[in-house]
């Protein structure tokens, strides 16, 4: 079962309030906001999960660099002794409901066969250039930037309790409330590790890190403890406690996008507009699909999809990601993807004329990756999009503490 295990984090010294020195994933950060980030503060940990080339050298030589001289100068520094993190994210999601994610994060032992073996059970299929970028910057820093994220049946809520002393709070440009505070009591400690090694544990988010620690921890010697594991936030694997968002699909480079589609989907009209497109798919049961000409939804027709699909796992069947990989992607040829969660900034760049569509679509339930991932069974890249995403900086993972 996993072995979940407390560590000595290392964290921004002196400081309660993080919100400066926070990120978002590297994953979610684009260029401008990248930015915007590196200049809300010269210590903000953008300049770690996406370093640039610099006098210390290449991009990942420079994280190292930049690591090593803010634990020299006391911006950072290990916390004495080994702890979980209680993490708690308080938010009002897009329907206007005020929620809470309850999670804790430790550090997650790694299974001895690799990614797929073990009772670590991922849910889908990754991209090799992240994973490469991903293993060059662990290489280099030797350090869990950032946590994945992974989902149990333990109630989470209950075992970390409430904040204690020493929690340091974020808050994100969405106005997510993130706080997070060591936990050291011995017997919370142990309730924790032991309510997490009960059960196989799904990887929510962080698959590409997660192949990469296990690519790392391959090539390293034996004796190497710290490689042998990643930081992870745990959540509870419920409804309650997870908000899934769809991840979008912009194009570029592909003209006539929409007559294209027209032999797979009844291509339907949203008078409208963007707006109301994400409520009209929710109804219909169909795919969005933006483009200069306006908004509209697309109906597969059932005779042209059904052979595609079949190659599709029957957990993953059901998916609009699944529609996506097997019945849109043959038809775009050599146009770029790009896969975002914000619908409205989607349509805004096609109108912008950056793109030439996006298909939206529709997110997936809770109870569906919970079977697929007990099934054994990889749904398509970038399927899910679990929100809000706990912020980078909060706590990192030193592999030598």
């Amino acid at each position: 079962m996993p072995a979940f295990q407390p560590f000595r984090g290392l964290r921004y010294a002196s400081l309660t309030d993080v919100s400066d020195v926070a990120a978002p994933p590297y994953d979610v950060i684009h260029d401008d906001e990248r930015e915007v980030l590196a200049a809300r503060d010269p210590h903000n940990a953008v300049q770690l999960i996406l370093p640039h080339d610099s006098a210390h050298g290449d991009r990942y030589e420079t994280a190292a660099a930049l690591l090593d001289g803010w634990r020299t100068a006391g911006v950072l520094a290990p916390d004495a002794d080994a702890a979980f993190y209680g993490y708690r994210m308080s938010f009002t999601d897009a329907h206007g409901h005020d929620r809470v994610t309850h999670g804790v994060i430790g550090a997650l032992g790694l299974p001895d066969g690799g990614p797929g073996t073990g009772d670590i059970l991922p849910h889908e299929c990754t991209i090799p250039k992240h994973r490469s970028d991903r293993l060059s910057l662990l290489a280099s820093t030797r350090t869990n930037l950032d946590p994945i994220w992974g989902l149990t049946p333990a109630h989470v809520a209950r075992l970390v309790g409430e904040p204690g002393p020493g929690a340091q709070e974020a808050v994100d440009a969405a106005g997510v409330h993130h706080t997070a505070w060591a936990i050291t009591d011995p017997e919370r400690v142990a309730a924790i590790a032991d309510a997490v090694a009960a059960a196989p544990l799904v990887l929510a988010d962080g698959h590409h890190r997660f192949e990469t620690a296990c690519a790392y921890r391959a090539d390293r010697p034996a004796d190497d403890a710290g490689a042998a594991a990643i930081m992870t936030l745990v959540v509870e694997l419920a409804e309650e406690e997870l908000w899934v968002a769809p991840i979008h699909r912009l194009v570029a480079g592909a003209p006539d996008l929409r007559g294209r589609l027209a032999h797979a989907f009844t291509v339907e009209p949203v008078a409208a507009g963007v707006d109301g497109l994400e409520d009209a798919m929710a109804a219909a049961g169909a795919l969005g699909f933006v483009d200069r000409e306006g908004a509209a939804l697309l109906h597969p027709r059932a005779d042209v999809v059904a052979g595609p699909l079949e190659a599709e796992p029957p957990e993953a069947r059901g998916t609009d990601a699944a529609l996506f990989e097997s019945v849109v992607l043959p038809l775009l040829a050599d146009a770029t993807l790009e896969f975002r969660h914000d619908a409205a900034a989607l349509a805004a760049a096609v109108d912008r004329g950056d793109a030439d569509a996006v298909i939206l679509l529709r997110p997936v339930a809770v109870a569906d990756i919970r079977a697929a991932s007990y099934a054994g069974v990889r749904m398509p890249q970038k399927t899910t999009f679990f929100a809000p995403k706990p912020r980078t900086g909060l706590v990192f993972r030193s592999l030598d503490d």
